[in-house]
């Protein structure tokens, strides 16, 4: 089997075909039970207003590529407070579904931490649902586990589950 080739970039604007392209990965990951900040069903109006914010200054947004077809993306989310201009948090690391478990979710992660830094963010944060795939992603990556919150997001169920805290910082030069 051939490994396909990604292409992982920042996007500073959308193109219609891009910007339907993550409104209907964002239905995806929700409707399969993504804790992403939404539930499921999504309506697709609900997410094309969602990326109709994007991107923007303090927003990032890297999209991974296979064949010219949008595959996944990440954000990265560039605090603005003066006391936090080293930091950034990593955020919406989606995947198509079908594309899930391919090395995409890797990608957009490690292109998402780039950019971070070219925008001089040494300490990064993100969060995941306990127990979801994602962890062993983040883990794997190289990302520290710091702490969870119990009871952080709510599942389409009602459910309330607990969230992962994980972060990556640059070591100080001994």
């Amino acid at each position: 089997m051939t490994v396909p080739e990604i292409q992982v970039r920042e996007i500073l604007a959308f193109d219609e075909v891009t910007k339907a392209s993550l409104v209907s990965i964002l239905v995806r990951v929700v409707g399969d039970g993504a804790a992403v900040g939404f539930l499921a069903p999504l309506d697709p109006n609900e997410a094309e207003a969602y990326w109709a914010r994007l991107p923007r200054a303090d927003a990032r947004v890297i999209v991974a590529t296979v064949g010219g077809t949008v595959v996944g993306t990440a954000q990265v989310h560039l605090a603005g407070q003066s006391n936090g201009q080293h930091r950034a948090e990593i955020a919406k690391v989606l995947v198509d579904p079908a594309w899930q478990r391919q090395g995409i979710g890797r990608a957009v992660i490690a292109h998402a931490e780039e950019v971070a830094r070219r925008h001089g963010r040494t300490t990064l944060v993100l969060d995941t649902r306990e127990g979801d795939p994602s962890n062993r992603l983040y883990r794997s990556s190289g990302w520290r586990e710091i702490g969870r919150i119990p009871e952080y997001a709510r599942s389409s169920s009602g459910e309330l589950h607990a969230t992962v805290i994980y972060a990556k910082w640059d070591e100080p030069i001994p």
